[in-house]
């Protein structure tokens, strides 16, 4: 039998267009099986039939290789159908940092909380878990000058410290002091720095980034933490977000702020000392300051929606082909 191009598409189409087996292209043509298998064989050879093979998580895996190479962070990435409320997406986030959190925390882990609405929403996703000598620290402080602010954030040290059968320790301090020398001073206090050597022995770290411009306000913004004159002098120096209440720029700089002076936070150098620290984000609106804080290399994990993932890689190299090999 003559194996012409239009022998080699007819039997191509038969098998790779119109699903019929080997056996059934064999009869029609009278052939054995064996030749309708040279045959496709020799199609594919001559370039009349390419298989392409999509890997639907291929563009998940290329972005979390993209923040591995770029960040030396470990992406964990939560698809979101696109159109989500900004409510539904932190739920789905927030699910996945409470089970990352399932699988990370052992005995005897110090675990420094950040207070904040994303922490708060992975707070009432944890499950309990039976462990030993656990203790939960807050590593900001959480009162402001219009009201304490430590309820709330001793709620969600709460919500921790149950989960893991724990006992929560509060960083009972204002998130910011009005002067440097306030802060100073209660540095210097016993009971302070007691508190500040239990934070300094954190194991674990979970923490969300606020932005100043994000659709879903963050707390510090939104809940008289910082007057009008605060806000002005942050735009004025810069500032994009915070991680832990201490103030960030877009490159990732936070040193020379002058709120960081009165701020309780750990610093990014700080949380640096902190073997696993998990970084939990979701909306696009925090594009800018999630950049600034993995340019601070605050994180080892990343809990990020996958349309989030995207902006801030984006933001990081705008024109990044996304869905290449290679980039």
């Amino acid at each position: 039998m003559e194996r012409n191009t239009e022998l080699l598409l007819r039997v191509a189409r038969m098998y790779h267009v119109q699903s019929e087996t080997m056996e059934a292209i064999a009869h029609q043509l009278g052939v054995s099986r064996s030749t309708v298998s040279r045959l496709l064989k020799e199609a594919r050879e001559r370039g009349l039939v390419r298989v392409t093979i999509t890997d639907p998580h291929r563009p998940m895996n290329r972005i979390a290789e993209i923040f591995r190479r770029n960040f030396h962070v470990e992406a964990h990435l939560v698809s979101v159908r696109p159109g989500s409320s900004s409510m539904l997406r932190l739920e789905q986030v927030a699910k996945m940092a409470a089970r990352l959190l399932d699988e990370t925390v052992t005995d005897g882990d110090v675990v420094g909380v950040a207070w904040g609405i994303t922490i708060s929403a992975v707070a009432q996703q944890l499950r309990p878990r039976d462990l030993t000598g656990v203790t939960v620290v807050s590593l900001n402080g959480g009162a402001n000058h219009r009201t304490t602010g430590l309820p709330y954030v001793g709620s969600i040290l709460q919500r921790f410290a149950t989960a893991f059968h724990g006992e929560d320790q509060l960083l009972a301090l204002p998130a910011f002091f009005d002067n440097p020398g306030t802060r100073t001073a209660m540095w210097a206090e016993r009971s302070t720095k007691y508190m500040l050597k239990v934070r300094a022995s954190c194991t674990k770290a979970v923490f969300g980034v606020g932005g100043l411009g994000a659709d879903l306000q963050s707390h510090v913004y939104s809940a008289s933490y910082l007057d009008e004159a605060d806000v002005a002098g942050l735009r004025a120096a810069g500032v994009v977000g915070d991680v832990c209440t201490v103030m960030l720029r877009a490159d990732g700089s936070w040193q020379d702020i002058p709120l960081n002076s009165r701020a309780t936070g750990m610093t990014p150098a700080e949380l640096r000392t902190i073997p696993r620290r998990i970084c939990v984000v979701s909306g696009v609106g925090k594009a800018v300051p999630v950049l600034a804080a993995l340019r601070a290399g605050v994180a080892t994990d990343l809990v990020i929606d996958d349309e989030t993932a995207r902006a801030v890689l984006l933001e990081m190299r705008p024109g990044l082909r996304l869905d290449e090999q290679s980039g």
